[in-house]
């Protein structure tokens, strides 16, 4: 294992794209740290002891949000951008030719929806230092313009530097942002947790009963990201120079969770985006939606699995085309034992496809809603790494690895994830 592990370190080529990685981890650590100027901190510490949602927020931003750094708004106006792109690809007929268009329309996709993120980035910055205008030392519309143009900016820059790890790192550079900020909170909530029991507040059985679900959970997740089901593929013989070549058995592995942790990213983000600004809007009806939409209330918890559900189907159609998966079979003669290649095929894939993302899907939103259960019964309140923060980073490391292992592997060395 530790040879095996080593063999990263050999390739010059892996070796340099885990230490620019390593670089823009700490770029974006730097940057949590740049404070917005013109606001009073002690007015922003005030604000964020107000609830859960902002504990949420601040986990997602990798503590940007509770210092109201250039990065308070973190990735998420991007996420939201690429939900709404992806949610037109269905209605728009241009977006649906792109997504057929292989690089070139990849380009244009992904061209969109940055002009996308800075309008939905500079929409949120202005109702965010609208609703902060008593934090802000002298709250005149130049300096909450400046403030906006700020917040808008690192959010920019954030997706510029995720693009970066993508281009030139390991991994998804989005995921992997979100992934640093949730890992960057985990010693600000042991410390939570070692404050809660020295004031005597919570006894060290619910920590230890805490840690114990923890680790529960985590052999849970890692189970289930790592499981698949296997549709067997029969290849026919084929007529190649000449000769008869025999024909051979393989199959097509459908993962259980085979949209990854995107569902449980896109159903934060799209829940966040209005109710963070609901936060700063001095409405009473508003204020009334936002108290029954607030983070482990019934109605947010029923609206967060729904939507876990809807994502989760939604990114598998968007990312698995059975009837190009059938096409392609027919074409170089495979097809499933007792079915005929062509739509008898694409219909039982899709068959398959349907029930094990429902498994997937409910996997995802039980993920989700625990923590809320788990904080309930242990009294352990205030600590943001749950489900969802747990989800990401297994998810993201598990996905991380297995794109090393394949360029270890590549390169004729002996992989590392057994």
């Amino acid at each position: 294992m530790l040879q095996a592990l080593g063999n990263i370190f050999q390739i010059p080529e892996l070796r340099q794209k885990i230490v620019f990685t390593l670089i823009m981890f700490a770029v974006f650590r730097m940057g949590t740290h740049i404070p917005v100027p013109g606001v009073d901190p002690t007015a922003i510490e005030q604000l964020f002891a107000q609830g859960t949602l902002f504990g949420l927020l601040d986990l997602f931003s990798g503590g940007a949000f509770s210092k109201f750094s250039v990065f308070a708004m973190s990735i998420t106006p991007y996420i939201n951008a690429a939900i709404i792109i992806q949610l037109l690809n269905v209605v728009v007929p241009t977006l649906e030719q792109w997504s057929k268009e292989g690089a070139e329309g990849h380009k244009k996709t992904t061209k969109v929806t940055r002009y996308l993120t800075v309008a939905l980035a500079f929409f949120q910055a202005i109702g965010m230092s609208i609703g902060l205008k008593s934090a802000i030392l002298n709250p005149n519309p130049v300096n909450i313009l400046i403030i906006a143009i700020t917040l808008t900016a690192g959010t920019v820059f954030l997706m510029w530097l995720g693009e970066q790890i993508t281009a030139n790192g390991v991994g998804n550079g989005i995921s992997l942002i979100i992934f640093a900020g949730i890992v960057a909170a985990l010693p600000k909530n042991i410390g939570t947790i070692y404050a809660y029991v020295k004031a005597g507040t919570i006894s060290y059985f619910s920590v230890f009963a805490f840690a114990v679900i923890a680790l529960a959970m985590i052999v849970f997740v890692i189970h289930i990201e790592t499981g698949f089901r296997r549709v067997p593929i029969t290849y026919a013989k084929r007529l190649v120079g000449g000769r008869v070549g025999s024909g051979h058995s393989s199959h097509i592995p459908f993962k259980v969770n085979q949209a990854g942790v995107i569902p449980i990213i896109f159903a934060s983000s799209v829940l966040m985006f209005p109710i963070t600004v609901a936060q700063f809007i001095d409405v009473p009806w508003v204020k009334t939606a936002a108290a029954y939409l607030e983070w482990g209330k019934p109605l947010q918890t029923t609206l967060y699995v729904l939507m876990i559900i809807f994502f989760t189907y939604f990114y598998t159609s968007v990312t698995v085309k059975i009837t190009d998966m059938a096409d392609n079979l027919k074409k170089y003669g495979g097809f499933v034992p007792g079915l005929r290649p062509g739509q008898a095929t694409a219909d039982y894939l899709d068959y398959v496809l349907t029930r094990i993302t429902l498994a997937g899907a409910f996997f995802l939103a039980f993920i989700a809603v625990l923590p809320n259960m788990v904080a309930g019964a242990t009294n352990i309140q205030g600590v943001y790494f749950g489900g969802t923060a747990l989800l990401i980073v297994v998810g993201v490391a598990l996905q991380t690895m297995k794109q090393i292992e394949s360029m270890v592997v590549m390169r004729h060395y002996e992989g590392f994830m057994k």
